[in-house]
């Protein structure tokens, strides 16, 4: 089966309006956000709304959906408060992502400030371990790797190999993210460094872990360290870096997610998933 190509789509309006936008597009399969992203608020979803979304999914086909948790999530923090409303968001997401069939909520894990990873672990296990405790267990938690900025958790495979092996639950996943992986000095551009990466990728936490990419190219030079998503072949992976990654057999049976700005400066567009679906026909992805 190829490697579908989908994108990160808006929801509002209602949640079944995200199968909308990604048929616009192209996209086989999406990402959406349960809560706006820069706030703790958000409005009960309705059962109703849930068995639509259900519904819709079936019809267009458009699947695995998963939702992006909020960016203000940060299980590594100093603040009790903070960490409080982590969790209770996480877990927020976790619900609504079992009411509509959702595989799971990916999520930035966060950032220790310079307190550094091992100070940090404990405190990440504890609370992703009463997240995981009441939550329905047919939603999975997808760590997210980071690019490697402010102290960012997981930027290494290691750190977030660390955490899965603190929590030890199946229902911990992984996705990984092009971009931050190359602004965090993962040189997955070029046959050998991509190699390299998804060997210790194995090594560490497990290729059957991996459960989604975010296809993004990068406006930071390998190593730079900074979250700054390009579009596909306009960064520095390029189009022959996308064509590396896409035909590795470690991605075979991996959705493909876009969070790019877009041509138009308006999010993942038809543009950007048609670049990828044209790659996927030249390397036979799947």
């Amino acid at each position: 089966m190829p490697v579908k190509v989908g994108a990160h789509v808006g929801a509002s309006g209602g949640l079944t309006t995200a199968f909308e936008r990604a048929q616009a597009i192209g996209a086989e399969t999406i990402q959406i956000f349960g809560a706006p992203p820069q706030t703790w608020r958000r409005r009960k979803i309705r059962p109703d709304e849930c068995e639509a979304f259900r519904a819709r999914m079936a019809e267009t086909g458009i699947e695995p959906v998963f939702i992006h948790g909020v960016y203000l999530i940060n299980l590594a923090t100093e603040s009790p408060e903070q960490l409080a409303k982590s969790t209770e968001a996480l877990a927020g997401d976790l619900r609504l992502a079992s009411a509509i069939a959702a595989k799971g909520v990916i999520f930035h894990v966060g950032s220790h400030k310079g307190a550094g990873f091992p100070q940090v672990l404990p405190q990440i296990g504890d609370a992703l371990r009463r997240v995981l405790a009441e939550t329905p267990d047919d939603a999975w938690i997808i760590l997210e790797n980071s690019a490697g900025m402010g102290g960012s958790v997981g930027s290494k495979f290691n750190e977030l190999a660390a955490i899965m092996g603190a929590v030890k639950s199946p229902r911990l996943k992984v996705c990984l993210d092009t971009e931050h992986a190359y602004a965090a000095g993962y040189n997955i551009a070029e046959r050998a460094g991509l190699e390299e990466a998804m060997a210790e990728f194995e090594r560490e936490i497990g290729l059957s872990e991996l459960v989604a990419v975010h296809a993004n190219d990068s406006k930071i030079p390998l190593g730079g360290g900074v979250d700054r998503h390009d579009n596909i072949g306009e960064g520095h992976i390029g189009r022959a870096g996308f064509e590396v990654i896409m035909a590795h057999s470690a991605f075979r049976e991996v959705p493909f997610l876009l969070e790019v700005p877009g041509f138009e400066k308006q999010g993942p567009d038809k543009a950007n998933v048609d670049i990828l679906k044209e790659i996927r026909a030249k390397v036979g992805a799947g």
